[in-house]
């Protein structure tokens, strides 16, 4: 094998080709694997909207809940999503590595987000009754 290539080459049928995880930016696709990771907290989100604005291709407002989400985790350069980190007013945005975020995914699946402006004391009373 010629010494340049790593066998992982896509036109060399790399064993990452048919991977179920595959990302789309794997160094055989001439691609960089970002180390760090964005993730928004969207039960502390309030969802002013700062974070859509400065990196408008990473984040978007959910709309039924109306709080952030990351929407491209390579959307935009990392000083912009820093920048957009930084101007969140409650800190809900985090920097986090790959399994961090596997496993922050897998409890959001589980977690109930009450849309903005409901008080969350009221809704519960009102399933009681």
């Amino acid at each position: 094998m010629d010494a340049d290539r790593s066998g992982l080459e896509p036109e060399l049928g790399g064993s990452l080709r048919s991977g179920q995880a595959r990302s789309g930016l794997e160094p055989e696709l001439g691609g960089e694997l970002r180390q760090k990771l964005v993730w928004v907290d969207e039960v502390t989100c309030i969802g002013c909207r700062y974070c859509s604005h400065v990196a408008t291709n990473t984040f978007y407002i959910e709309p039924d809940y109306g709080r952030s989400r990351v929407v491209r985790q390579n959307g935009d350069p990392e000083d912009l999503v820093q920048e957009a980190i930084d101007t969140c007013p409650v800190d809900c945005i985090h920097w986090v590595n790959p399994s961090e975020l596997r496993q922050l995914e897998a409890e959001r699946r589980n977690q109930v987000i009450m849309p903005l402006g409901f008080p969350q004391e009221r809704s519960k009373q009102r399933r009681r009754s």
